[in-house]
């Protein structure tokens, strides 16, 4: 059986010809585009060849599907690692996060030392202003020897970060840039609730020939006044009456997700045969993923049945994945989605819709970076399925100008830049095996690499402040790690606050219940209008217990200038994690603690994971220990157990 049933472009026969020569290689290329087959080549002469290989993505749902889809054409040959899910470690394709990847660099490089090529996909994630520096430290520490195969959306600068590559691994690696898509793509605008073909006609039309109107409040002349409201209905009948589905339509919140699911479901997308055909797959995967009787399902059937369904982070992950299958049948015309939706899962659309050119941030509403908007239009059109693709963009001429539009359609992509900021951990574990000689890793940094001068210095000092920060609270000394380093380096993230807390006897003393809870507390990230947590009897000893090291950690971060400061645990989750605990089923807990279904699952499995590293941390006590493994495996059930879902696939 052939490995894929059509000739290759030009630039994938290249990586591949580079791939046979054995060299290593970084490619750029248009999502959509084909970058996948060039990692499934990799795989494939791998395998035939009894070599190993890991392939990393950069989050646990591209990690769960990777599995499936490998373990369907390579069976038992394959495993999963993502810090919640441990399946089959030693097969010769290992799926890994990059986290866990990076972490297994720091702590014990020897298992895959062997390893004939490490596939970074989705590679661009350097830029990412949190995790970026994860990236940048595993492609640090991967071993010279293994070849690297490094899969990215179009940016600028992939000259530049390939020749960091060949600088710090002493290695020669090929760039291959695509910049043309398989499948083209055609633009179209909705606005003044008209449909345009061309940036120059929605010139015209939708901004009556100016760059901007002002929103009436701020109207000068009365023709300002008034903007006609993009009608749903009016884009409706146009993808659907050119045939211009299955569709995936972006939108920016989770609650809009649903609003427009529901107003989109009175239009007619379906014809009987199709409804059949979806109420019988969507009642099969649902009774398939044990969903039978979940509320949140009854209300999604009504939408299926219409060919319409939302999807976001704060529904269940099996939810998803049922949708997501729903959806890869092209009998779900259209999906409602948060832009997560854009990264790397293979969903097969024609269409795809923005619903807006702005988004909120921090500070307001921002247009969108060029990357962020090709990688949702780029879901459109599917090689193999689709002659051609096409995007409707919402716009709004009193929120968006046409300069902005114009930016988006025709820019540069932004370039990648390193967010480099070392953690605690990992300065504990380079510390390990290089004492203070660690700072010298610093001039083979992608930061050090982009800049000079008073940046460069600066960065430095901030590794600098750090490792004295670890001195002065008695984690490092002469040369080697302390009992109380040796704990931290195990622990990635939250490392000092359970450090210091260990340190003063102050986990040995917790059941698994208060220890769980703590934990939780730890990774939780409530969001900004979330509600203080309802009082509880673990919340106030616990939060207590944590004052003191806290209070010393912020201290000694603050005399250092080092950002962001420890986190302080955050106790909403209290509630639900006690019920859950306790056997209760798990439709109860959103009540009991107000976050999304999908929330609760997301952050009782990075619980889980932070429980795992000190049930297996070797420099912790065996009483700490036996408390943490009890404590993970009380969560670790139902719809909470990864595990389990996957094998459910």
């Amino acid at each position: 059986m052939p490995l894929h049933p059509f000739a290759y472009d030009p630039f994938q026969q290249r990586a591949i010809d580079a791939i046979d020569h054995g060299h290593s290689l970084f490619v750029a290329a248009p999502t959509g585009s084909g970058k996948t087959v060039l990692a499934d080549y990799v795989i494939e002469q791998s395998l035939e060849r009894r070599q190993r290989v890991v392939y990393t993505a950069p989050i646990k749902a591209l990690s769960n599907q990777k599995f499936r889809d490998f373990t369907a054409r390579h069976g038992e040959q394959v495993g999963l690692v993502t810090g919640d899910v441990t399946i089959n470690r030693r097969a010769p394709l290992l799926i890994m996060t990059t986290e866990i990847y990076r972490n297994s660099l720091l702590e014990d490089a020897e298992p895959l030392s062997h390893a004939a090529w490490i596939i970074f996909d989705e590679i661009h994630y350097l830029d990412d202003p949190e995790r970026g520096t994860v990236w940048e430290e595993a492609l640090l520490f991967t071993p010279r020897q293994t070849n690297l195969l490094c899969l990215s959306a179009t940016i600028p600068n992939v000259a530049e970060l390939a020749h960091w590559i060949r600088t710090i691994h002493q290695r020669p690696i090929e760039v291959i840039e695509e910049t043309q898509r398989p499948v083209p793509l055609t633009i179209f605008f909705q606005c003044q609730n008209k449909l345009l073909a061309s940036p120059q006609e929605l010139k015209r039309l939708g901004y009556e020939g100016r760059d901007a109107l002002r929103p009436a409040s701020h109207a000068r002349h009365r023709h300002h006044s008034f903007v006609p409201a993009n009608r749903l209905e009016t884009l409706l009948r146009d993808v659907h009456g050119q045939q211009r589905l299955p569709c995936i339509f972006f939108t920016f919140g989770r609650r809009r997700t649903e609003e427009l699911a529901w107003e989109i479901s009175g239009f007619p997308l379906c014809t009987p045969e199709e409804r059949a055909a979806l109420h019988a797959m969507f009642q099969e995967l649902c009774r398939q993923f044990g969903l039978g009787h979940d509320p949140s399902t009854s209300a999604l059937a009504h939408l299926i049945e219409r060919g319409v369904a939302y999807h976001h982070a704060g529904m269940l992950p099996t939810v998803k994945e049922v949708l997501e299958r729903c959806f890869a049948s092209r009998l779900l015309k259209i999906i409602v989605t948060t832009e997560t939706f854009a990264l790397g899962v293979n969903m097969p659309a024609r269409s795809v819709i923005l619903d807006t050119l702005k988004k909120r941030t921090g500070g307001g509403f921002e247009l969108l970076r060029r990357r962020e908007f090709l990688q949702m239009a780029g879901r459109a059109g599917r090689r193999g399925m689709d002659e051609e693709g096409f995007v409707y963009l919402r716009v709004n001429p009193a929120h968006v100008s046409h300069p902005e539009v114009l930016h988006l359609l025709q820019a540069r992509p932004e370039p990648v830049h390193s967010r480099f900021n070392t953690t605690y951990a990992t300065l504990l574990n380079l510390y390990r095996r290089h004492g203070p000689a660690l700072v010298e890793i610093f001039p083979k940094t992608l930061y050090y690499f982009q800049t000079s001068g008073a940046r460069r210095q600066e960065g430095l000092e901030a590794m600098r402040r750090k490792l004295r920060l670890l001195e002065v609270m008695g984690y490092v000394t002469s040369g080697a790690l302390t009992r109380k380093g040796q704990f931290g380096a195990w622990i990635y993230g939250y490392e000092l606050l359970l450090t210091e807390l260990y340190a003063r006897q102050r986990l040995t003393s917790l059941d698994p219940l208060s220890l769980a809870v703590l934990v939780a507390a730890i990774v939780y990230e409530p969001r900004p209008r979330d509600a203080s947590p309802k009082s509880h009897r673990l919340i106030k000893p616990l939060a207590r217990l944590c004052e003191e090291p806290l209070r010393r950690i912020h201290t000694e971060e603050a005399r250092g200038r080092i950002s962001p400061k420890a986190k302080a645990p955050v106790f909403h989750l209290t509630h639900a994690l006690d019920a859950w605990m306790s056997n209760a089923p798990f439709e109860r807990l959103a009540r009991l603690c107000g976050a999304d279904e999908g929330e609760i699952v997301r952050y009782f499995r990075m619980t889980i994971q932070l429980l795992r590293q000190l049930a297996e941390n070797p420099a912790g006590d065996a009483a700490l220990r036996a408390v943490a493994d009890k404590a993970w495996r009380r969560i670790n059930r139902g719809v909470i157990d990864a595990e389990a879902q996957l094998r459910l696939g």
